[in-house]
This record gives C-alpha cells, sequence and structure tokens, in this order.
C-alpha cells in the first residue's frame, strides 16, 4: 500500500471520528496514527493536510456533495461515506497534483474496505457528478481530464 494510500485513510479514520464526536483534528489524527503501525512521516504530513484541510472548507465541500448527491441529503448518508466524499471532494478542490481519475479510484477503495456493500457505487456515482462540474474555485488539475 503506498504511502498516500495510507494517508487517505489515516485521515478518513480521523474524520469519522471527528464527525461523531467532534473534537481537535490534529488530536483525532494523532490518535489514528498512533493505531497505523505502517505509518511513516510523509504519511502523517499528507493525512494531516487532508483532515485540516477538510475541516477548514467542510461549508463548501459539504455545498457540492449535496448538490450532487440526488435524492440523498447530507446528515442522511452513511458517515462513511460522507467522509469519504469530503475527503476526494477536497482533492479535487485543492490538490492539483493528484489527477482526478487517481482521487475517484482511491475513494473508491476507501468505499469497498470501510463502508457497506453499496459504498462504492454511491461514491463513484456522486465523485463523478462533481468531477465534471465546472469548478470555478478548484485548484487547476495537472491533468485537467474532467
Amino acid at each position: 500500500m503506498g504511502s498516500r494510500t495510507k494517508a487517505r485513510e489515516c485521515a478518513l479514520q480521523a474524520l469519522y471520528q471527528l464527525d461523531l464526536s467532534g473534537g481537535d483534528p490534529r488530536d483525532a489524527l494523532r490518535g489514528v496514527l498512533a493505531h497505523f503501525e505502517e505509518a511513516d512521516e510523509a504519511t502523517g504530513r499528507f493525512a494531516d493536510e487532508l483532515v485540516r484541510g477538510v475541516q477548514s472548507e467542510k461549508p463548501q465541500i459539504d455545498a457540492l456533495i449535496q448538490t450532487s448527491s440526488t435524492h440523498w441529503k447530507l446528515d442522511r448518508m452513511a458517515r462513511v461515506d460522507r467522509n469519504i466524499l469530503r475527503l476526494a471532494v477536497y482533492e479535487i478542490l485543492r490538490r492539483a497534483d493528484v489527477p482526478i481519475r487517481v482521487t475517484l479510484n482511491e475513494a473508491i477503495e476507501l468505499g469497498k474496505k470501510f463502508g457497506s456493500e453499496e459504498s462504492s457505487a454511491f461514491v463513484n456515482g456522486v465523485l463523478d457528478r462533481i468531477a465534471h462540474m465546472d469548478l470555478p474555485n478548484a485548484t487547476p488539475k495537472l491533468d485537467d481530464k474532467r
């Protein structure tokens, strides 16, 4: 498993914890990283950026998810799915170095690993709609093939 994949898993677990019980993002991530034996410094740095980024841009991220998820209100989504989507939307918006197809594939894999049987299909559908939107505030992708 690559360092960024590990970082996404750590970030997802921290975001899930924050969504469930609140608290300080750094404390939540520290707790997750302490139990993740394979987490090196690069993993921790990337996970920290993801968690802080999602937390700081949550209103914009949640609005995009809500607009793109037909028939599902954000607060009715499974907590795991909601946080996978938040993580992926942050990457779509702010990580120019990560191709959209990589972000989508990583999110789908997180859904398969941590979500329900339907999670990966649900996550894929919502993110596909977002990936095809004209996002004026998004950081341009190096491969910008939306």
